[in-house]
């Protein structure tokens, strides 16, 4: 017969750091309580499970890389009107628009929160156990044109495929260059109907393009973004003349 001061060792053998971490304690309170062997089972199960939980939502927050500190319990809700916070809210909260493939766009001039709330409502999907990936639009484009000069543009974006969510941030400082915005069209219309996206731009839809030098490919890539997407325009003041006011008030 096993020797339970062996179980610490069994249970590490079979990779299960969480239970090795409580099992002297478990063990105890089982004791001390006259826990069945299920419980305490079940019991070291719940931690080990917690544990890889926690791990795992750790490792996709890092993966993201999100713009640190942008959730939107740190974001002034007031500035928004009533349906845009309840819209942010749902896509924040609701996952279906993700199920769906949906996509969405956030407009507005700079300053007015596109990054962050783009950045929170990334954050919260992780937390709803999906998969999610924050490019500077200028960054992103510029891994694709690598890959494409490394005829393996289809495998780059295949590899994109794994995140659930692709936010492109500042789509308006692409450069105005055949070579990048194709890249940029290509991945609009990979993912269209099965991945969604996330945009933020400081320039409508009247004026991409700007974006895109090419009139025909600028609607093709409009049309399949909107053709499921929440549109969100954001207006009002910038959020730095609202702190600079706020500080010469306080003067």
């Amino acid at each position: 017969m096993t020797d339970a001061a062996t179980l610490p060792m069994l249970l590490k053998q079979l990779r299960l750091p969480s239970m090795v971490a409580c099992c002297d304690e478990v063990i105890a309170r089982a004791a001390a309580q006259g826990w069945s062997l299920q419980q305490t089972l079940a019991t070291l199960c719940e931690y080990e499970l917690a544990e890889r939980e926690q791990r795992r939502l750790q490792r996709h927050l890092n993966e993201a890389r999100l713009p640190v500190g942008k959730t939107l319990t740190g974001f002034d809700m007031t500035t928004l009107v009533a349906a845009q916070r309840q819209r942010i809210t749902a896509l924040a909260s609701d996952r279906s628009w993700i199920d769906q493939a949906a996509n969405l766009l956030l407009f507005g001039a700079s300053g007015l929160g596109k990054t962050h709330l783009a950045a929170a409502i990334g954050h919260a999907l992780i937390e709803q156990g999906l998969r999610v990936r924050y490019f500077p639009a200028s960054s992103l484009v510029q891994e694709l044109q690598a890959a494409k000069q490394l005829l393996a543009l289809d495998d780059a974006l295949i590899k994109l495929d794994k995140y659930r969510l692709l936010i492109i941030d500042d789509i308006g400082y692409v450069k105005r260059t055949e070579a990048e915005t194709s890249v940029l069209f290509e991945l609009i219309a990979h993912r269209y109907e099965s991945g969604s996206i996330l945009i933020t731009s400081n320039h409508p839809f009247s004026a991409w393009d700007t974006i895109f030098p090419d009139n025909m490919m600028a609607v093709a890539a409009v049309d399949r973004l909107v053709h499921h997407a929440d549109i969100i325009e954001l207006t009002g003041e910038s959020y730095r003349k609202r702190a600079q006011s706020t500080k010469h008030k306080e003067m």
